[in-house]
Formats: C-alpha cells, structure tokens, sequence
C-alpha cells in the first residue's frame, strides 16, 4: 500500500500540472497508459481476459470510473484542497460499507482512529470559505463510491488476478474517458504527450500495489493507509511547486500517522489473540 501512494502521489501532481486539460481527457490518458501494460502482461500470462467473476469485476470497473469522474468534476466548483480533504473521507465509508457488506468488526477505538486520521488530513488540506452545494455533492458521491471500490476488491478477493481487476476498471475508463473527451480534446504538446502517458503508468504502479494490498488484509487495515498519500503530497508538492507547510500542516501529519499506526497495532494485536 505504501508503493500504490506514492505512485498515486507522483500521478496527482502531474495532474495538478496538467490542469489546463479537460478531466475527460485526463481519464481517457490515465486508463491507456495502464492499459498497454496490463493487456500484454495478461496475454503474456495466458489468465482468462474476463476472469471468472464478470459480474463483480463489472461493478468494481464502474464504480471505479463513477468516483474518479465524481472527484474530477468536484474540482470544477471547489478548491482543490477542499476536494482533496473530503475524498479522504474514502476509507471511513469503506470501513462502515465493510461492515455492513463483509461482516468485518470494527471495535470503538477504531472509529475514533478514523476519525483522527481525518481530522489531520483537513488540518493539512484545510477548507475553503466557501464551499459550493454542488461540487461538495460530487466530491462526496467520489468518497463514497472510492469506499465501495475497496469493499469491491476485498469481496472478490485472491479469486481474480489484480491484473484483471485492473483491466476491467482500465478499460472501462479508457471507453468512458475517449466518448466525453471527443468534444473536449486538446492537442497537447511532446512534453505534454509524455506526462499525459506517463499517468496511465504512474496509476497501474498505483493500482497494482492497492489492489494486491486490498487481496491480503482486511478493509480497515488497509483502506486507511490510503490516507498516507496526503503525507506524499506534501513532500512533492514542497519538492516540485514550492509548496509550504505550516506548523498546523505538521500536527496533522502526526495525527495521521498516529491514527494509521495504532489502528494497525489494535489489528494485528487482534489477529494474534
């Protein structure tokens, strides 16, 4: 999980660089470039295209391109640091949706880890003065279906290959991304091409660690890891943009680094006994 956030780390900020492009676009170039990796790989590997569970790897896919599109389009109505901070609100929904859906427990102390690994991410990404109805509405939508993406994965389990799993949300995108971007594309330029492609790459890397990691551990083991992401962000975003960060930024941080170790603490403890 630690590789799939910095990968997914690396690919926001070229994201962030590449924001003069539609996010339609983004999508389609995010989901080719992974998919030249994971059609040849399978291919290579003789494994069944379709796997075996069609239905299950279909709503995963779709769920996958709903959130992804749902964060896209929050960011037209808010700040990006607004949209940021609530779609780290992911794993909390994965662990309720995991509860209800997987039977997994959750003890008390848990739920307040969650909830201070949150409250550190928007002390970091902070909130704007204004926060638009809509673009909340499509930033939380993401939140929610993101959550469900990570019960997805848990509930297929080590039955399909991650590559397959990737290629199914891939693909969709890929057909999703190229329809809507018709009337919104952009040519880009040869640097551009370059940071365009290199996002399908960045996000397979990214893709192929979370969904080996979802494969081997409980959701709320798993799911808040996501949150170091956040703590990756900051270093690039001071390292590439000359970001800075702020004592508050830093208490943040810590919060979530300390809401991420001490749940895994109480899990591991758990599996022991």
């Amino acid at each position: 999980m630690v590789f799939s956030v910095i990968a997914f780390a690396v690919m926001n900020a070229v994201v962030k660089y590449l924001s003069a492009f539609n996010v339609y676009q983004i999508v389609f170039f995010r989901s080719i470039g992974t998919l030249v990796f994971t059609l040849p790989l399978i291919l290579k590997s003789k494994i069944p295209v379709l796997g075996t569970n069609k239905k299950l790897l279909l709503a995963r896919a779709i769920v996958g391109v709903i959130s992804l599109t749902c964060f896209f389009q929050s960011l037209n109505y808010l700040p990006v640091g607004t949209s940021v901070s609530l779609r780290y609100t992911s794993p909390i929904f994965a662990a309720i949706l995991a509860f209800f859906l997987l039977k997994e427990k959750i003890k008390t102390i848990q739920w307040f880890l969650f909830l201070l690994a949150f409250i550190g991410v928007l002390m970091i990404k902070g909130f704007g003065a204004d926060v638009n109805t809509i673009g909340l509405l499509f930033v939380l939508t993401s939140a929610v279906f993101q959550g469900l993406v990570f019960v997805l994965i848990r509930k297929i389990g080590s039955k399909e290959h991650p590559l397959v799993i990737i290629n199914y949300f891939m693909a969709t995108a890929f057909v999703f991304g190229g329809l809507m971007s018709i009337n919104h594309w952009t040519n880009p330029t040869p640097s551009e091409w370059v940071l365009l492609l290199s996002l399908g790459v960045l996000g397979y890397i990214g893709q192929l660690y979370m969904t080996k990691a979802f494969q081997t551990n409980e959701t709320n083991v798993v799911a808040p890891l996501k949150n170091l992401e956040v703590i990756f962000a900051i270093i690039i975003g001071a390292l590439w943009f000359g970001e800075i960060y702020n004592l508050l930024t830093l208490l943040g941080v810590f919060l979530i680094l300390f809401g991420l170790v001490y749940n895994i603490y109480i899990k591991r403890k758990k599996i022991k006994n």
